[in-house]
């Protein structure tokens, strides 16, 4: 709010506030009020509904019940209906069987029909064709087709972090590798 008031722009595009460990009604609440704070500074707020499996940011979820990986379309919607009032800048990162990480095969379902029932719910209540700016959380390892349903479904952002690391990582290694000799010289550089 400080840079804007110097710069007339925010400094950035947008905020993650994941609030999905609360109950609904109070993350919903506490997103309202950053949405209102927001939408002064022609910010984008990106919300969580429901829990992404797996770990992150020290949060282990990976012994969660099955069932709190899916959100219902009501949940989705009733997001939507809080917020959309406010201003129009904001995504919902729905929970459809997404898992932060990299997951052993089998162990999640992940199921980007959801995400289809989650507009069309929407698109009732609304009258509008595909309402909600949805956003895909834990998409490492997920196959091409999954990511393909998912942004027909009206996803706008896509979180791949592991699989962004690991890229970083094999090209550290490779580098690495190439070069331990020179790398592990006490000496300097040899050449």
């Amino acid at each position: 709010e400080a840079y804007f008031k110097e710069h007339g722009e925010p400094l950035f595009s947008s905020h993650m506030l994941d609030l999905s460990e609360e109950p609904d009604d109070e993350n919903i609440a506490i997103c309202k009020k950053y949405l209102e704070r927001m939408k002064a500074i022609n910010q984008i707020l990106e919300m969580e509904i429901g829990i992404t499996g797996g770990v992150e940011d020290g949060v282990d979820n990976s012994g969660v019940s099955k069932d709190k990986l899916y959100s219902s379309p009501q949940d989705v919607y009733k997001v939507h209906e809080a917020l959309s009032p406010i201003s129009e800048k904001f995504t919902i990162a729905a929970a459809f069987g997404n898992v932060h990480g990299v997951y052993k095969p089998g162990n999640v379902k992940l199921r980007p029909e959801l995400l289809v029932d989650y507009q069309k719910f929407a698109a009732e209540k609304t009258g509008k064709e595909m309402p909600l700016f949805l956003v895909f959380h834990g998409g490492s390892g997920s196959e091409m087709h999954e990511i393909e349903a998912a942004i027909d479904a009206g996803v706008v952002k896509m979180n791949v972090d592991t699989d962004t690391q690991w890229a970083y990582w094999e090209g550290v290694l490779k580098f690495y590798k190439a070069k331990e000799g020179y790398l592990q010289g006490q000496i300097g550089n040899p050449e």
